[in-house]
């Protein structure tokens, strides 16, 4: 009896069809519309977001926190040079919809600068809305916007209640709009949980680590699996190591049962300030965060401050035990009206040399309504042309307004 291959063989062979071209014909026979990566990105792009804003600034130079933050967080930002700058629509990073009804996630360092902004948000088919900040947190760094549906139609979402299970090795994709490119997708696998960051004076703990690659824009958006499922929210990327040798294949992202929960919790706090009759960030306005708001320090001056690490301070050409950072500045507060920006140092708050925020608020407890308080301010490396970060300060009286005048 003879061997079935050859007789497959003696057949072909038969019919006047070379072995080569048989295995051709069955090559081209393949139908890559049916790839699982293709039909997930089918389904899960359409709910996949770019988050611009649309302003006019004036500035020195390039935002120190600009220049700081893009080595970590994917963020596409402009070189700056000396003098004024006018800069207006720019591309920050990427969201995903999460209900029906048009609530975003993202992260908060995405629209953390947003206070003076306008945030819209645009869809892979070309629709923009204009979108409003609901709530957010530096230290989960997630932020979650929210949109109205167009003639009330449902809008497409990945489920939030339905969450990838997370295996090391699963394959993964990232959807976003890395250097302005929309609608990118990029692929990889999970490489490992549970890791920790620091970036700045805030840790982000849990973090899921993958080699898929995350780039500036890819920020906010969504991690999934081959289900089309929600692993995690894009996050940070490791640029650096801590002697500056480039690095490559390792980004982080918030993992999907973090996300659930802090979704949970910030449409609550969205649904309970409408109730209160406050804004809740009307017109994409972002208010300042609930520990922010109750600071003395922004309630009469509508000034943030954070601590210098030992990253900004190399940055800033600062030592790392001198001033507090002014990380966020009330476009209607008193330290705005006098010049006062973010990047800035503040080495003293009347009588009281400060290093960490906790000294300003012991130096404003007790301050009152129309009550002036000097500040002592310095100017981080590179904010004016030739002006070296710590050569040069001045003291700045501040008049505190009345604490209802607060933005909420």
């Amino acid at each position: 009896m003879k061997n079935p291959l050859s007789l497959a063989l003696l057949a072909i062979l038969a019919l006047g069809v070379a072995p080569a071209a048989f295995a051709q014909e069955r090559t081209l026979s393949y139908d890559t519309a049916t790839e699982q990566t293709v039909l997930v990105v089918q389904r899960v792009q359409p709910a996949v977001v770019n988050i611009n804003t649309e302003r006019i600034v004036r500035q020195q130079g390039q935002d120190p926190f600009d220049q700081f933050l893009n080595e970590f967080f994917g963020r596409s930002v402009p070189r700056g040079g000396g003098g004024e700058q006018r800069r207006g629509s720019q591309s920050l990073g990427s969201g995903f919809v999460v209900s029906a009804d048009g609530y975003i996630i993202t992260n908060e360092h995405v629209v953390e600068r947003a206070s003076d902004l306008k945030i819209s948000v645009s869809f892979p088919d070309g629709t923009t809305y204009d979108a409003k900040y609901i709530a957010g947190e530096r230290q989960s760094d997630l932020a979650l916007l929210k949109i109205e549906p167009k003639g009330g139609q449902p809008l497409p979402f990945i489920d939030l209640a339905k969450p990838s299970p997370n295996y090391l090795g699963q394959t993964v994709l990232a959807l976003g709009n890395p250097l302005g490119y929309t609608s990118s997708v990029s692929r990889g696998i999970l490489s490992a949980k549970e890791r920790e960051v620091q970036v700045e004076d805030v840790r982000y703990k849990k973090l899921l680590q993958t080699d898929t690659a995350i780039n500036p824009g890819n920020s906010g958006g969504p991690l999934v699996d081959l289900a089309g499922r929600l692993c995690g929210v894009n996050s940070v990327r490791l640029s650096f190591t801590p002697n500056r040798q480039p690095v490559q294949g390792i980004g982080f992202a918030i993992p999907a049962d973090v996300v659930s929960a802090k979704f949970d919790q910030f449409r609550k706090a969205g649904e309970s300030r409408r109730s209160d009759g406050l804004a809740g960030g009307g017109g994409g306005s972002k208010p300042p965060s609930e520990a922010t708001a109750g600071s003395a320090a922004w309630k009469y001056f509508g000034l943030e401050f954070q601590s210098v690490s030992n990253d900004l301070a190399k940055l800033f050409g600062l030592p790392v035990e001198s001033g507090v950072l002014i990380s966020d500045v009330d476009i209607a507060g008193p330290a705005r009206k006098e010049g006062v920006k973010r990047g800035f140092v503040v080495y003293r708050v009347g009588r009281t040399e400060v290093t960490e925020p906790r000294d300003v608020e012991k130096a404003l407890s007790g301050v009152k309504p129309g009550q002036e308080i000097d500040f002592v301010v310095g100017l981080p490396s590179g904010s004016i042309p030739g002006v070296r970060g710590g050569q040069q300060t001045a003291t700045i009286t501040l008049l505190a307004r009345d604490p209802s005048k607060a933005a909420k």
